[in-house]
């Protein structure tokens, strides 16, 4: 059975989780705690409702292969934040946002549709060439396959200055 209220305390304790998982990678959740606090009881109730932390701005399909791309953090938060500095539900915000107290802009849905996505080859690489470029840190050699290099260095905290193409 699904719950229709979160306890306070579920929530705290995955807004905590969250929060450290973020700083540990160097992403930084939204400083609104009220709303916040209301994302996050929208992920703990749809892990309850399908069994994974679908993003609570999306609709979800209900089926996990179908929603692999938004189970949070989906896949679309690292471009929202290199393009807008907040991801498509505002869970996550740069750190040049945070530190000019900026609230969270409305970023638009990059999610392509199922009838879009349905359209797509379902490997589209060409044998011998990679969808996305690697980026390589150059201080800790980390490596990352996607369409920018990260704010910071999941692993050693290197500014997003600090990595370099590297295939």
């Amino acid at each position: 059975m699904i719950s229709t209220v979160v306890s306070p305390e579920k929530v705290e304790r995955r807004l905590k989780i969250l929060d450290s998982e973020a700083k540990q990678s160097g992403y930084f959740l939204n400083p609104d705690m009220d709303f916040t606090r209301g994302l996050v009881e929208g992920l703990i109730l749809n892990a309850e409702r399908y069994g994974y932390e679908s993003c609570p701005c999306r609709l979800s399909f209900g089926e996990k292969e179908k929603d692999l791309d938004i189970i949070c953090p989906c896949d679309y938060r690292d471009d929202d934040l290199s393009e807008y500095g907040a991801c498509f539900c505002g869970l996550y915000l740069s750190e040049s946002l945070i530190n000019k107290n900026s609230p969270a802009p409305v970023v638009p849905e990059r999610r392509p549709s199922l009838h879009d996505r349905n359209l797509q080859p379902v490997n589209a690489t060409i044998p011998g060439q990679l969808p996305y470029p690697v980026f390589r840190c150059k201080v800790c050699g980390y490596l990352c396959a996607r369409t920018s290099p990260p704010e910071k260095c999941p692993i050693c905290k290197a500014d997003k200055d600090r990595f370099e193409i590297f295939i």
